[in-house]
């Protein structure tokens, strides 16, 4: 039997789901096969870890565990029978009762047939006498580069239950998406489908760009001279570098645009732009020529650049 999801992730019934995710990742980056390579018991470790967090890390999931609807494992917990509950006496205990005159009560495989059917009955989803039932879904927690993300990327993960998967990145992705792999879960039962993966994205930060939307933001130092004289300087961005003109009189935190530089568009959206803030970077030490220059250029053209702030 499985054990109680709660314990396997150290966290209390009352925690609330953003107290669970948080002791998931902790938990399953400890234990995670790819930093833990040939330790089978890291790997079942990582694999209870995974099933631990399909039950409660869900919150529909979660409830019915809460109310007993399924087990630490996922799988339905048969109702209690009505029939079982109405010869109950007072004091709880329960009195013998023959099987005599019980010969038309429906046989018992008939009775729990359909517990296991998804669509209620025959011919529903999933359903039928057979008891076909989907197999769990399984999830898993994927870093990937900010650059993956935002141009696309293919990585190799390995899964809750160990196999390996290739999965595409698509361009555009945030943190917190979820990619569903159709198909990669757990097996069904009785011939029903297999339950699928859930890839839960979390993007690694740029020392370079962030993100804003579908726009780049990129802070730019240009040094003084550039500042006062303009020119064209390089500016990297996530497909490359490319040149920027850098308007004469440019101060710091003015901002620049380039336009379709930004996160690629899905479908029919247009790409984001990249947005260049330019930061004036002074010289490491004020020569003596750089000194006696800007102390001439203040007599004669001074200038407050406060003035603004003064009421």
């Amino acid at each position: 039997m499985s054990e109680d999801p709660y314990k396997v992730l150290g966290v209390a019934k009352t925690a609330s789901q953003d107290e669970i995710r948080k002791a998931y990742r902790k938990l399953a980056k400890e234990a995670h096969p790819d930093l833990n390579p040939g330790d089978k018991k890291a790997e079942e470790r990582f694999k209870t870890i995974s099933l631990a967090y399909d039950i409660v890390g869900d919150a529909d999931k979660r409830g019915r565990y809460d109310r007993g609807e399924i087990d630490a494992s996922g799988t339905e917990r048969p109702p209690q029978q009505e029939f079982y509950r109405q010869y109950a006496d007072a004091d709880g205990g329960f009195r013998y009762q023959s099987s005599a005159g019980f010969e038309d009560f429906v046989d018992l495989s008939d009775l729990f047939s359909g517990v296991f059917q998804r669509g209620g009955g025959p011919g529903g989803p999933g359903g039928g006498r057979g008891g076909r039932m989907k197999g769990q879904d399984l999830r898993y927690h994927m870093q990937v580069d900010f650059l993956e993300a935002v141009n696309g990327a293919r990585k190799r993960v390995t899964m809750p239950d160990g196999r390996t998967l290739d999965v595409a990145v698509p361009a555009g992705l945030r943190a917190g998406q979820t990619l569903r792999l159709k198909g990669n879960g757990m097996p069904g039962m009785n011939g029903g489908p297999a339950g699928d993966a859930l890839v839960e994205i979390d993007v690694n930060p740029h020392p370079v760009f962030e993100r804003d939307g579908d726009d780049i933001v990129v802070e730019l130092p240009i040094s003084l001279d550039e500042a006062v004289l303009g020119g064209k300087v390089e500016v990297p961005t996530i497909t490359g570098k490319v040149n920027l003109t850098i308007p004469k009189g440019a101060s710091s935190g003015q901002t620049l645009r380039l336009r379709g530089k930004g996160v690629p568009g899905a479908k029919n959206r247009a790409a984001g732009d990249q947005r260049v803030k330019l930061k004036i970077v002074m010289p490491a030490k004020i020569d003596a020529d750089l000194e006696a220059f800007i102390e001439t250029w203040r007599e004669s053209h001074g200038y407050d650049p406060r003035a603004g702030m003064k009421g």
